[in-house]
């Protein structure tokens, strides 16, 4: 039990990195959450600051996601308390500090609790569990991303699509070293996602999400005057 919380705690920091906050200040001296959508993630590091604070922001919250659930949960325990027979013990932890380093994310102890919606630390996590998966993921994330410009919505979508495609990969193709849990735990990932960017739903509804204008590099409302 002691290393398993030691499991918890540890990804818990690792997750609680503010990455899109300190970025903005340190190179900056811009807080991101008082520009564009308010919002502590990558994409809006992208929409403020610029392609070069946005991409070192992903790689940071995508890095946080890899080493909970790739690094800090390989740390050995002993026994999983109430592990049920027909879930790999390996995968149980692994997404358990997962689970762990996205509340960080979105619950940061250090930047006040204010923080993002943990798509990219989410990507990190299963990256490290599945990487053939979230590479089907990501091709159905860049599709949507493509196709309608709402980060957002493509983002909402690749939610969905890693436990669809771990079930179809699982139960329709039989791929071996697909643990069963890593379909409940994705499920809990999706909903997660979905609740995390309810304001978003509703502005997709309403038609006044923002699309991305172009894909050229980003240059942010920095160096376009608007800070």
């Amino acid at each position: 039990m002691g290393s398993l919380a030691l499991i918890l705690i540890l990804s818990y920091l690792a997750g609680s990195i503010p990455g899109s906050v300190w970025v903005g200040q340190l190179l900056y001296k811009i807080d991101v959450r008082q520009h564009g959508s308010n919002n502590a993630g990558a994409t809006n590091v992208f929409r403020v600051l610029g392609w070069k604070a946005g991409l070192l922001s992903t790689v940071i919250d995508v890095g946080k996601g890899l080493l909970a659930a790739g690094v800090i949960a390989t740390i050995r325990i002993d026994q999983l308390p109430g592990q049920p027979a027909f879930f790999q013990v390996e995968s149980v932890i692994a997404l358990i500090a997962g689970i762990s380093a996205i509340v960080g994310h979105m619950f940061p102890v250090f930047a006040r609790f204010r923080g993002g919606k943990g798509v990219n630390t989410a990507a990190g996590v299963l990256f490290a569990i599945t990487p053939q998966t979230m590479w089907i993921v990501i091709g159905v994330f860049m599709i949507v991303l493509v196709a309608t410009r709402y980060v957002s919505l493509a983002s909402i979508i690749a939610a969905l699509m890693f436990p669809t495609t771990v079930a179809i990969r699982k139960f329709v193709f039989e791929i071996e070293g697909l643990d069963r849990s890593l379909l409940l735990f994705g499920t809990v990932f999706a909903i997660a996602i979905i609740y995390a960017h309810r304001t978003n739903i509703k502005r997709l509804i309403s038609g006044t999400e923002n699309q991305i204008k172009h894909f050229r590099l980003a240059h942010g409302m920095r160096r376009r005057g608007e800070l």
